[in-house]
């Protein structure tokens, strides 16, 4: 946690912190040190595997040393066999967890049910590069929010930008059933203009 005391000194001056300054640079420098929650949950249930994968492993080793020697052969491939099919079964559990994992992140507060969007998401369509990247999830939800934009949210308004639609500007009363216009409007009706 160095580097986030270092920043800290750096937007102190006088004893005060500009707050602003320093959360802009603290997401430009937590990805160099820090994981994000899915590839940590990810890797830990990897882990998880892996050490249930070597624990079967020694019980079959186990196993082995009572088989004689004419039915070892038949018990290799058998073992053989039996690893393939965990391996298989394995990379097949990987892959869905990352696909699950990159589907979550990609939709992560923007939607309002992420168990539908991701849902409706179609993995077999998912290529996972080499690099680890997810190919065609960003298709697959930019068509998903054409087609069924209610399930998203709306964007969140740049406080530097309130009017992003140019040639539009808010103007004129605040809604009619906005209540602080309702109780302006109220009090004015009955001449009690002045505030509690």
């Amino acid at each position: 946690m160095n580097w986030l005391l270092k920043l800290i000194e750096k937007h102190t001056k006088d004893g005060v912190l500009d707050i602003e300054a320093l959360n802009k640079e603290i997401a430009i420098e937590f990805p160099k040190y820090a994981v994000p929650k899915e590839t940590y949950n990810a890797l830990a249930e990897t882990k998880v595997k892996l050490e249930d994968d070597i624990k079967a492993r020694d019980i079959q080793l186990e196993e082995l040393k009572k088989v004689d020697a004419a039915g070892l052969q038949a018990e290799i491939t058998r073992l053989q066999g039996e690893n393939k099919t965990s391996k298989e079964a394995y990379e097949t559990e990987l892959k869905e967890l990352m696909l699950t994992n990159a589907i979550k992140l990609a939709i992560a507060g923007k939607v309002h049910d992420e168990s539908i969007v991701s849902g409706l998401v179609d993995k077999s369509k998912l290529i996972i590069g080499d690099d680890g990247k997810i190919v065609g999830l960003d298709e697959q939800i930019n068509t998903l929010k054409e087609g069924k934009a209610f399930l998203f949210k709306d964007e969140p308004v740049d406080p530097n930008n309130p009017n992003p639609t140019p040639g539009f500007k808010k103007i004129g009363n605040p809604p009619p059933n906005e209540p602080a216009a309702m109780e302006d409007a109220i009090s004015a009706a009955f001449g009690n203009t002045t505030q509690k």
